[in-house]
């Protein structure tokens, strides 16, 4: 049998451990906020073109921290994609709100934008469109709905880092954008996060959310002569540790987002063929975006299809996993949340589509392995 492909793994780029000895041997800060922080945050910031970058231990604090930033209170409503991570409901049922889910795209796989208008009350605050697969969701449209409607618009950009819209990177067009540098992304430092404050207005209340609800950034920078508790916070810094890991991700990051493409690619071209004969579906490819080769899959036939394609693949030695449960369906989604129409979509292709292993590290080679073990399965 040949040698476990995995669905993931973590690696190494460049000068990760390098600069974690740096932190702990001669910048002797392992707290956070020390100089590896504040370079993730300036790489972010002159990278992306957001206003300000703030790192978290997790994508789940940067959208616990926009539900607060937000004022997200309890009976508020917020729109989102039932097709997406538990993280995305829960920094806003923590708050008190409800979720609001509505259906998702045939094509993209995102939020869909002519859905969100009619989901909209007089409770909702925000709309919480999630860039599935690092593939946009039409920002154009959503803004101009919230800003009629007078709601926040927040980025789960988790799967998103350095995917464009029309020129823009994602997480810099909403008021908020959130990202994950968990060892699934991408980019990553095993766990951790960021938010990115493209609002003005939110920039001071921020570092208060961020330090832990003081104005201690105000103390530093000689505004004030001592800090003390202002508003709500918590815990978001990561270890400085997490910092020095991720900034030689970041120094590396081209480098990183080319060879995912390529993955990306090689992938589509191999299995292009089945398309062709209409077996399976492929990702959704926009002419108007650039996405970052975050993840690949097939969307088979039927549920058992892909239950026996799985199989398959578990005999050939290759992990492959499906995705989300759609969250309105789930016993904290039903308890929590409400659906605005029906989510059809939502539910069909949550029941079909597979992902494939797509990592930094993966070989051509792999990928043919891959490739041909699914080209034999629709033989037979």
């Amino acid at each position: 049998m040949s040698k476990l492909i995995p669905f993931n793994q973590p690696f190494i780029v460049g000068k990760e451990l390098f600069n974690i000895a740096r932190a702990v041997l001669e910048n002797k800060v392992l707290s956070g906020d020390g100089q590896f922080t504040k370079y993730c945050q300036n790489w972010l910031e002159s990278t992306l073109g957001c206003n300000r970058a703030f790192l978290t231990h997790s994508c789940t604090a940067a959208l616990e921290m926009a539900a607060i930033l937000c004022d997200i209170q309890p009976g508020d409503e917020v729109i989102l994609p039932s097709f997406t991570f538990v993280s995305t409901a829960n920094a806003f049922v923590l708050r008190g709100a409800v979720p609001v889910f509505v259906d998702i795209r045939a094509d993209t796989l995102n939020i869909d934008e002519n859905l969100i208008e009619k989901a909209v009350t007089g409770r909702t605050k925000a709309v919480v469109p999630v860039h599935y697969a690092g593939v946009p969701c039409a920002m154009d449209e959503i803004s101009e709905i919230a800003e009629a409607k007078n709601i926040c618009v927040i980025e789960d950009a988790a799967q998103a880092l350095l995917s464009t819209y029309k020129g823009r990177y994602l997480g810099s067009i909403g008021h908020l954008g959130t990202l994950s540098f968990h060892e699934t992304k991408n980019i990553i430092s095993g766990e951790g996060g960021a938010l990115l404050v493209n609002d003005d207005s939110l920039v001071e209340r921020t570092e208060i959310v961020w330090e832990k609800g003081t104005n201690r950034r105000k103390f530093f920078r000689g505004e004030v002569d001592k800090y003390t508790w202002v508003d709500v916070g918590s815990s978001y810094l990561p270890s400085e540790m997490i910092a020095a890991f991720l900034s030689a991700q970041l120094e590396e990051a081209d480098r990183i987002i080319k060879k995912r493409r390529h993955t990306f690619t090689l992938y589509f071209n191999l299995l292009e063929p089945l398309v062709q004969k209409g077996v399976v579906r492929l990702p959704f490819i926009d002419e108007d975006a650039s996405a970052n080769g975050h993840l690949f899959y097939v969307i088979t036939a039927s549920f058992d299809e892909r239950r026996k394609l799985i199989e398959h693949l578990k005999k050939k030695n290759i992990a492959s996993v499906f995705h989300y449960i759609p969250l309105h369906s789930s016993p904290a989604g039903v308890k929590y949340g409400r659906i605005s129409g029906n989510l059809k979509i939502t539910e069909d292709i949550s029941q079909r589509l597979l992902r494939l292993p797509l990592f930094y590290e993966m070989t051509d080679e792999q990928v043919q392995h891959v490739t041909d073990a699914i080209l034999e399965f629709y033989q037979t």
